[in-house]
């Protein structure tokens, strides 16, 4: 939730406010949070707390936004610069055809790889720092959903690649 006020907040105070240092400063502090986040997941888990489903919480998010948080903020930095900012040119449109969308469907694969990848390396790492399987046995749960969203997204680039699409005559 944070996530999405900083962002809102740096992006109205970089446009439509005008005031572009404020909002640069506000937009350094969305991947900053992910770091105070890990911060505050470690000590907690470091200070005898029992694992709980919310450190997992923290470690499937900070994963995706590894993965995605990068081109969210360029995406809706476009999207304000172009409603509040004057900007001229539309961002470009994703290909919705041909060899292009299936490259594209593959990379966007490869990011949910990547969310998955730090995700579980988080996940382990927490297990490990509170003293093995035993007290971490809440964490190990979220391997669950995490591998099925990765396999579930796999589903649409293999669909793509099999059928790419016609290009519009």
């Amino acid at each position: 939730m944070l996530f999405w006020v900083l962002l809102a907040a740096g992006l109205t105070a970089r446009y439509a406010k005008g005031r572009r240092r404020l909002g640069g400063a506000l937009l350094l502090c969305v991947p900053l949070l992910d770091v105070v986040l890990l911060t505050a997941t470690v000590l907690s888990l470091r200070d005898g707390a029992e694992a709980s489903i919310w450190h997992g919480l923290s470690a499937a998010y900070l994963g995706f936004t590894v993965a995605f948080g990068h081109d969210t903020l360029r995406w809706a930095d476009a999207k304000f610069a172009r409603r509040f900012g004057g900007a001229a040119e539309a961002p470009p449109r994703p290909t919705l055809y041909g060899a292009a969308r299936i490259r594209q469907e593959w990379l966007s694969w490869l990011r949910f790889l990547l969310a998955y990848a730090v995700s579980c390396a988080l996940l382990l790492g927490m297990v490990w720092l509170v003293g093995g399987p035993e007290r971490g046995a809440l964490l190990l749960p979220w391997l669950n959903p995490l591998t099925k969203i990765l396999l579930y997204s796999l589903v649409w680039p293999v669909m793509v690649t099999i059928r790419p699409g016609r290009t519009p005559a």
